[in-house]
């Protein structure tokens, strides 16, 4: 008898769980209301490895999901899909001081035995960079790293869930609650109470919204991120141009024919609204424009508004949901989720089929961020 597995929740990491079940036969069914998803308006820089936040285990967790990008598109390619959302265009970090620099190189040095993808690591002046990226007039010194990546989660989710319609998922775009019976968790659309083999809960800041009724307490919040979509009128191949991670929040990314995407912010007291805020917008606009001051020249082609979640801790989670049988549950990947949540959906597609996980989660229990109240 096929399996059947509900996954609540279509952004990054839903999106990845979908495509790798609907690969192994099994009756996917995808419930997404499409409200507020992190996703979108995530920057989408996939470079973890200069990142100087001290958490092994979150350091441990992104660099397997950048490690596993390359494998995501190979499967992707073999499928058919030509316009891959991911491509290893460089990165470039910019830092005030050449101390700040020089340290952030030694870093790359030492982190690169483990983590060769880092590829070739070289401190730049700002001319360098100009040489590169016409105008480019930033006074800070870059370090370039040939590994990083960017990728359009935007695009990234679509082409995993048409994939796995294609393998026979459905998707359904409504809202949906969840019923306990027992110790087995049970999907509620509408009046019909839907029983699967497996629940995946990925609906990142929204998981919260579906375990509290089931009597749980959730250590998670959101957080409002917007970034700015820009149309530049320019014949330089723009999809060439490296990522640019400035000093601060701000990230500069190019995709191709003049697409740059700008952002993204982090607003902690916002709870969940979706409203764009356009003195934040201006603000991060002009601090780009004074790096690349041809973005003044540039078309503002859209805003988007999404909602991530965070852990107390900053840790994401993944794994069972304490006291139920058939229940998983992913959450708390902040700003890193377009980084780790590929990773995760594999793990969390692992699980549901009942397979070997082949990576060490117990760092990452949902058991230290959900439980009965």
């Amino acid at each position: 008898m096929t399996k059947k597995v509900a996954i609540v929740g279509a952004g990054i990491v839903g999106a990845t769980a979908a495509y790798q079940l609907s690969k192994k036969g099994i009756d996917v069914t995808v419930f997404d209301s499409g409200v507020g998803q992190a996703t979108k308006a995530a920057a989408g820089i996939i470079c973890p490895w200069l990142s100087q936040r001290r958490n092994k285990d979150w350091y441990q967790l992104v660099s397997h999901g950048a490690a596993y990008y390359p494998q995501l598109m190979d499967q992707l390619r073999a499928d058919g899909v030509s316009e891959l959302p991911y491509e290893q265009v460089g990165a470039y970090i910019f830092k005030h001081t050449e101390k700040q620099l020089a340290k952030v190189e030694q870093m790359a040095v030492e982190r690169r035995v483990d983590a060769p993808m880092i590829g070739d690591v070289r401190a730049l002046t700002p001319e360098d960079v100009s040489c590169v990226i016409p105008g480019w007039s930033n006074p800070d010194g870059a370090l370039y790293c040939s590994g990083g990546g960017r990728v359009d989660g935007e695009l990234l989710v679509t082409l995993l869930l048409e994939q796995a319609e294609k393998n026979g998922a459905r998707v359904v775009r409504e809202k949906v609650t969840l019923e306990a019976v027992g110790e087995e968790v049970r999907v509620r659309l509408g009046e019909a109470v839907q029983a699967f083999d497996a629940v995946v809960l990925s609906s990142g800041a929204w998981v919260k919204e579906l375990l509290e009724p089931l009597g749980y307490y959730v250590d998670v919040r959101p957080q409002k991120g917007q970034l700015i979509e820009l149309t530049l009128e320019t014949t330089e191949e723009t999809s060439k141009w490296p990522v640019c991670m400035l000093h601060g929040e701000i990230d500069i990314l190019p995709f191709p024919d003049g697409k740059i995407l700008v952002g993204a912010t982090h607003e902690n007291t916002q709870g969940f609204d979706l409203v764009p805020d356009e003195e934040l917008l201006n603000g991060m606009y002009e601090e780009a424009c004074a790096s690349l001051p041809s973005l003044k020249n540039a078309k503002r082609s859209g805003v988007r508004v999404g909602t991530r979640a965070y852990t107390s801790d900053f840790l994401p989670f993944f794994g069972e949901v304490p006291n139920t049988t058939n229940a998983f549950v992913a959450s708390g990947l902040g700003s890193s989720g377009l980084t780790s949540g590929v990773w995760i959906g594999e793990c969390l597609a692992r699980m549901a089929a009942g397979e070997d996980v082949g990576f060490s989660v117990e760092k990452y229990t949902p058991q230290n961020y959900v439980r009965k109240v």
